[in-house]
This record gives structure tokens, C-alpha cells and sequence, in this order.
């Protein structure tokens, strides 16, 4: 596979919806629990080796043929308990399934379903375009970092220099979260994410899907 193709995909201009959706960073913001880059960091941290762990380890075996989509889609909803954030990962799948239809049309894609959860259809992309494993699960943590820190800027109104240079130094724990996706499934969640993607719901007029 070429560096192209990978960072196309880890390109958050990427058409497949994500930069209406926060990683619950715009609740998080309202509550009052993310207010500077220091307590952004700290809130990357934790999506980084929790959801974003979780969603790595599923594309990941995804990619290896290890896991096939039928299943990676039971494991998926499983471990999101969130009905807010299980609509939200299938909102992103089935943009990146329209995409990736147009862009490999040789793969057989005919086995998903309408709305599939997006580390589902990551892994089945890294499939089709010869992606390691490893780098599938780089990219679904990746996304899962920059997606939140770009809201997170946006919201909070912060230098954006100073949310790269956050990013920058979590580098070593995407890697590392991404080398550990490829071991086993991971199986747990994150009650804080949870209760901030449902409490999302109700509010009046939000600036992100979740």
C-alpha cells in the first residue's frame, strides 16, 4: 500500500462526515470539564486508549480477516454502550463505505450493511487497498485523536499551534495504542464518553452530530 493512500485515509478532509462529529468534546466543553489545551490533552489521552483502542483492535482484526464484518458489527455494538455513540460510529461507516465503494470498486462490499460501524468498514478498506493491521489501527486512532482536537480548537477558540503541539505529544501513545490494537480485541469502554454522547441529545441547537 502507498504512504498516499494511508495518509488519504488519516486525512480529516477525509468525506465521510467527521467534522460534525466532536468524540463528545463539545459536551465535555458545556460541562465544563475541558476548558484549555491542559485539560484537552488530558481528555485525548483518555479517548486515545479507551474508544479509540477499541475501535483500532476491531478494524484491526477486521484487516487480518480474523474478525469477519457480520461479527465485527455484534462485537462493536457490544462494547458501545451508547445508543448516541453506536449512531454515530454507523453515520461515519456509511460515509466511508459510500467513498470507499467509488474508490475500490473490485472489493466485494456486498456482505455490509446500509450503516455499518465505521471500524467495520476500516477494516475492510485496509483490506482492499493492502493496508497492514497496524496501519489500519494507526489510522482509526489517529482519526479518533485529531477529530476531537480540531473540535476542541474550535470550540474553546485555542491557539491552534498550541492544540498541534498537544497532539504532537501524544504521538507515542497512538502509536503504541495502535501496536496494542493488533494483539487481541479490546473489550472495554468508557462510562465518562458514554454519559457526555448521551447527554449530547439534549441539547438545544449543538454545533456537532455528537
Amino acid at each position: 500500500m502507498s504512504l498516499a493512500t494511508l495518509l488519504n485515509l488519516a486525512d480529516s478532509r477525509l468525506p465521510i462526515g467527521g467534522h460534525v462529529h466532536s468524540g463528545g468534546v463539545e459536551e465535555a466543553v458545556s460541562s465544563g470539564l475541558v476548558r484549555d489545551v491542559r485539560s484537552v490533552e488530558l481528555y485525548l489521552r483518555r479517548r486515545i486508549r479507551t474508544s479509540g483502542l477499541v475501535s483500532a483492535s476491531l478494524a484491526a482484526a477486521v484487516c487480518a480477516g480474523t474478525l469477519d464484518p457480520a461479527r465485527a458489527e455484534a462485537e462493536a455494538d457490544a462494547r458501545t454502550p451508547s445508543p448516541s455513540a453506536r449512531t454515530a460510529s454507523r453515520a461515519q461507516g456509511r460515509g466511508l463505505l459510500r467513498l470507499a465503494k467509488q474508490v475500490w470498486p473490485q472489493a466485494d462490499w456486498s456482505g455490509m450493511s446500509a450503516r455499518p460501524h465505521l471500524s467495520t468498514v476500516f477494516g475492510l478498506v485496509g483490506r482492499a487497498c493492502g493496508a497492514s493491521p497496524e496501519e489500519v489501527a494507526g489510522v482509526v486512532v489517529y482519526t479518533t485523536l485529531t477529530g476531537a482536537a480540531t473540535a476542541a480548537q474550535r470550540l474553546l477558540a485555542l491557539d491552534p499551534a498550541a492544540v498541534a503541539t498537544c497532539t504532537v505529544r501524544l504521538s507515542e501513545v497512538c502509536d503504541r495504542t495502535a501496536r496494542e490494537a493488533t494483539t487481541a480485541l479490546a473489550a472495554l469502554s468508557d462510562p465518562l464518553q458514554d454519559v457526555l454522547a448521551e447527554r449530547h441529545l439534549e441539547r438545544e441547537m449543538p454545533l456537532f452530530a455528537s
